[in-house]
């Protein structure tokens, strides 16, 4: 069974109701539907051509990739973070994943006519910036040219292999600086960007929900500045 398989069996068992399509931490905590904001990310993998995982771990297909981007550091929200591509939802967007794909386009350049969408997972609530967001499981079956359309809004746009953000060596529990005494995240440090909080917690859930997930310390900590 392919990586796209196994993505496709999850994505249609969350549509049924027979899956955890979304990781109990995030589901609509802190966040009033009223008067929260709505938003999509895309969680778009594929096979990623010439750059296949450092890790030497049998855990998944050597290129199987899944795309990323590193916000911009002077963002008002979030910035500097390592996310997923996507936005808000406007009011000309006729589906979420319509959404998800218009903005991953803005802000990668990638041609929505090579992403193959599987699903809609669960809202998840991002309490700290008001935001309600619908994940979008896609495959992309014919991948594009990426890049940094908007400095503004990326630092950075790269496709990452998932061996290497499975890899227990690249695992590790995130903190902030300052506030070690909250809950830490799972996290993923990965070619040189930590993947932590919201988007590290999507990727921890889907990995163990697809089975792909494997033991990992989780007192490894790592301490993050925001300054």
């Amino acid at each position: 069974m392919t990586a796209r398989d196994d993505l496709l069996r999850h994505a249609c068992a969350v549509a049924a109701g027979n899956g955890s399509g979304a990781d109990p931490r995030l589901l609509r905590q802190g966040v009033d539907p009223a008067t929260a904001r709505r938003a999509a990310v895309l969680m778009l993998f594929g096979v990623l051509d010439d750059v296949p995982a450092v890790s030497p771990l049998d855990l998944v297909a050597a290129d199987l990739d899944v795309l990323l981007l590193e916000r911009a550091t002077t963002l008002n929200s979030h910035p500097g973070q390592v996310a997923f591509p996507g936005g808000s939802i406007d009011p000309g967007d006729a589906t979420t994943a319509d959404a998800a794909l218009r903005e991953a386009q803005e802000e990668t350049g990638l041609d929505p006519a090579g992403v193959e969408v599987l699903g809609v997972m669960p809202e998840l609530a991002i309490p700290h910036s008001n935001f309600l967001v619908k994940p979008v499981l896609a495959w992309w079956a014919a991948p594009s040219p990426i890049r940094v359309v908007d400095p503004a809004e990326s630092a950075q746009v790269f496709r990452i292999p998932v061996r290497d953000l499975l890899a227990p060596d690249n695992r590790v529990t995130v903190t902030v600086a300052g506030r070690e005494r909250l809950p830490g995240t799972p996290g993923f440090l990965v070619n040189g960007v930590v993947v932590w909080g919201f988007t590290a917690m999507i990727l921890d859930h889907l990995f163990a929900q697809l089975g792909w997930a494997v033991p990992w310390d989780a007192g490894r900590g790592h301490v993050l500045s925001l300054e």
